[in-house]
């Protein structure tokens, strides 16, 4: 008589665990590189807080498309088409701190750049969802 004591293996996390984590991480590398475009042109040229986010976010939302094709969702299909997704999701992010900034700047006379700092987050986590099921699907 043989005894067999089987030991389920650890699961491996979910894929999209591995692709939040590294979109998270990109996204911290945009993130920086928006922050800091933004407050350089915001605070040091005095540019306009809506146009200095347009800008600022524009360049990291190409950084992080050319990092999150590569390393998170490794797809280099249809990058035209892909940037184009991803970019206009990235419009949704402009579109949405720009709200924030009408309402918290404007309408409350919080101070910009902590209405920008607090965007991140939010914007983080729509970006994501909206990404990988449209951008990189």
């Amino acid at each position: 008589m043989t005894v067999t004591t089987e030991t389920a293996p650890t699961p491996a996390p979910p894929r999209v665990t591995g692709q939040l984590v590294r979109y998270a991480l990109i996204g911290g590398s945009g993130v920086a590189l928006d922050l800091v475009v933004f407050l350089l042109l915001h605070n040091l040229t005095g540019m306009n807080e809506q146009l200095a986010n347009a800008l600022s976010t524009t360049l990291g939302i190409a950084n992080n498309f050319a990092l999150n094709a590569r390393f998170t969702f490794q797809r280099r299909d249809r990058l035209v088409v892909r940037f184009l997704r991803f970019y206009a999701v990235g419009l949704t992010g402009i579109a949405l701190t720009n709200l924030l900034f009408l309402a918290f700047t404007d309408g409350l006379g919080i101070d910009a750049n902590l209405v920008k700092a607090g965007s991140l987050p939010l914007v983080l986590a729509l970006q994501f969802v909206l990404n990988r099921k449209w951008s990189f699907a």
